[in-house]
């Protein structure tokens, strides 16, 4: 068992699952340093905890390792005692294979993928002088199953769990007091889609209104649900964590079907889609 306490970094914590989880987790006794590129946001956030906490707020982009480092330097600087990181923020980018320049795949492989390792790499000589220490780092039910329109996201959320398991081993076999889980989140109801960049070679306006009305309908978990769930594999030190109900369904088809679950999976889509 891993106890909440001490102080938590948090990527991506403006908005989404990274907001929620700075909210449940300075109820639980935490402090935080928040990063994120969108410092009004944090800002507000800062706000609602209120001085209960103590609360550090840090612009950051994660795709720029040396804003990760010196994100890590002012962190444990402004909290000792810091044991738990969580590598949240993350991108999406529609389009098709061909329909995407390998400049954007570049652009979503530094924040989804790289500002994970970098985070890792970054903060993990402190966490290991910690009693106890936790990284969580973000994946998606994308690092599971890879749909058509998803190369550049899948690629990365695949890179993310390979990347992270390897690592907890590593760690296990050192008998290292910091443990380490992957989260591969189903549809949670976040902005994601909506805030996505357009393959350059995407001309259809009609196709991305329509992908954004399909993962607001699917995304049925809050960043609230979602935040406790990671917090509850926290405390439990589970390697990996599902949430979702979606999640769930999602992993045990690709188990029973590893080369051919999307046909029943894209059948599953469009039904709730339709609402049926």
């Amino acid at each position: 068992m891993t106890t909440i306490r001490g102080a938590a970094a948090i990527t991506g914590a403006a908005s989404g699952i990274g907001r929620a989880l700075a909210i449940e987790l300075a109820q639980r006794g935490c402090d935080l340093a928040l990063a994120d590129r969108d410092e009004a946001g944090l800002k507000t956030l800062a706000a609602e905890i209120g001085p209960a906490r103590k609360v550090s707020v840090h612009r950051v982009d994660v795709g720029e390792a040396d804003d990760i480092a010196q994100f890590a330097s002012e962190a444990v600087a402004a909290h000792p005692a810091l044991n738990i990181v969580v590598n949240n923020a993350g991108v999406a980018l529609m389009g098709s294979f061909e329909e995407i320049d390998q400049a954007q795949m570049d652009w979503l492989f530094d924040v989804n993928f790289w500002g994970v390792v970098h985070g890792t790499r970054a903060f993990l000589p402190h966490l290991k002088t910690r009693p106890e220490a936790h990284i969580v780092n973000l994946s998606s039910i994308f690092g599971i199953v890879a749909p058509p329109g998803q190369s550049a996201y899948a690629a990365a959320k695949f890179a993310v769990r390979g990347f992270s398991e390897s690592v907890r081993h590593e760690l296990g076999v050192a008998d290292s007091p910091v443990k380490l889980s992957v989260v591969h989140p189903g549809g949670v109801a976040t902005a994601i889609a909506r805030n996505a960049r357009t393959g350059v070679g995407v001309t259809d306006n009609a196709r991305r209104v329509q992908s954004i009305e399909r993962f607001e309908t699917a995304a049925k978990t809050t960043p609230k649900q979602a935040a406790l769930r990671i917090i509850r594999g926290i405390e439990r030190n589970e390697p990996r964590i599902l949430i979702g109900n979606d999640a769930r369904f999602i992993d045990l088809l690709q188990r029973f079907r590893p080369g051919t679950y999307w046909a029943p999976l894209q059948r599953r889509l469009e039904k709730m889609a339709k609402g049926t």
